[in-house]
């Protein structure tokens, strides 16, 4: 049976958080007298010289039933790096103690911010189909792996894990398994929030900034058990939403029927890349893909990436990571962009 308590390291077990002004005092109306703000307002048009809402109460509440959470089910951080972050601050002790288990290729910050943490990285890379090795993540499941980071639909290789995989690794992991779910929204599969109640070590990431269209608001979700969300609560900055996000967050819910049709348009012009793509010589193999990216493997990587680069396309090599040799990352641009991309490769030798 899994126990929060049993993994958190003793100094956040101990540790007394900071208390804002506005954690003590939550009414709307009053004299403010409590945070040294500027009582005559802002130099913006806007007043912006009080404090934002700690815990966003406002927007979690138009979150919560979006997810069929509770909104003590929610934590809002600085891009889906911080609760990564603070989730490995809590229950890894650095200094070699504890680790994470990653599965490369994966996203970067995963081992960047162990790295910070001075936490060790086990590394359990994927099948050459891109799928978890379970027979090779179990045995590497000991109790010092503290936390697994499970990236689903995956990047750079776009494809969502299978979800009997992610089960499996949920029953047998010691710790806490994190699945990052960035590009949930461009997969036919769902969401693994279905079954954070069966399991109290299940941590869910999502964001703003993939679907939604506000990448530049830094704004992502972590939803998890009611007692890890606290835990988080209670080591993040205290005011790490600003204002300005969380009401620009609150509006964009609001209309979701966008967020939907650009996805409808993320999807199709997907198709249409594969479908050029693989006629081109220079491409060895378009990867199939759950996310708003493609991966392909090319003749020679780095110089396709170059020669884009001359033409001002802006893609991503990915040839030095893990089981990814030659190959280019390429996110789905608007139809002009796609045909600009194809025009360009279709010349190119």
């Amino acid at each position: 049976m899994f126990k929060l308590e049993e993994i958190l390291r003793t100094n956040i077990k101990n540790a007394k958080p900071y208390s804002s002004a506005r954690d003590e005092y939550k009414g709307k109306e009053g004299v403010f007298l409590d945070a040294n703000e500027n009582p005559f307002g802002s130099v913006s048009a806007q007043d912006y010289n009080r404090y934002p809402d700690p815990l966003q109460a406002k927007l979690k509440d138009k979150i919560s039933p979006l997810k069929r959470v509770t909104p003590e089910q929610v934590f809002l951080g600085n891009g889906s790096d911080e609760p990564i972050d603070l989730l490995i601050r809590a229950v890894c002790t650095p200094g070699g103690k504890d680790a994470i288990l990653i599965t490369p290729p994966t996203y970067g910050m995963y081992e960047v911010s162990a790295g910070i943490n001075d936490v060790r990285v086990v590394e359990v890379p994927l099948t050459v189909n891109y799928e978890l090795d379970v027979a090779a993540m179990l045995p590497a499941l000991t109790a010092d792996v503290k936390i697994v980071f499970l990236c689903s639909p995956n990047n750079p290789t776009g494809n969502l894990l299978p979800e009997e995989q992610v089960l499996t690794i949920l029953k047998q992991a010691k710790g806490l398994v994190v699945v990052d779910e960035a590009y949930i929204d461009f997969a036919p599969g769902n969401s693994m929030i279905k079954v954070l109640k069966e399991y109290p070590n299940l941590v869910v990431l999502q964001t703003f900034s993939k679907a939604w269209g506000l990448a530049a608001l830094r704004l992502g979700m972590a939803f998890a058990s009611e007692e890890i969300i606290g835990v988080l609560n209670k080591i993040k900055p205290p005011y790490n939403i600003n204002a300005i996000t969380q009401q620009l967050a609150y509006e964009a819910i609001g209309n979701i029927l966008k967020k939907e049709q650009m996805v409808a348009g993320i999807l199709m012009e997907r198709l249409y890349l594969e479908e050029e793509l693989v006629k081109l010589p220079c491409i060895l193999k378009v990867f199939p893909s759950d996310a708003n990216f493609l991966l392909v493997k090319t003749q020679d990587g780095p110089g396709m990436y170059a020669y884009l680069i001359g033409k001002k396309i802006i893609t991503r090599d990915r040839s030095k990571v893990t089981l990814c040799d030659n190959s280019v990352r390429i996110s789905v641009g608007t139809h002009e962009e796609n045909e600009a991309l194809i025009k360009a490769l279709t010349a190119y030798k």
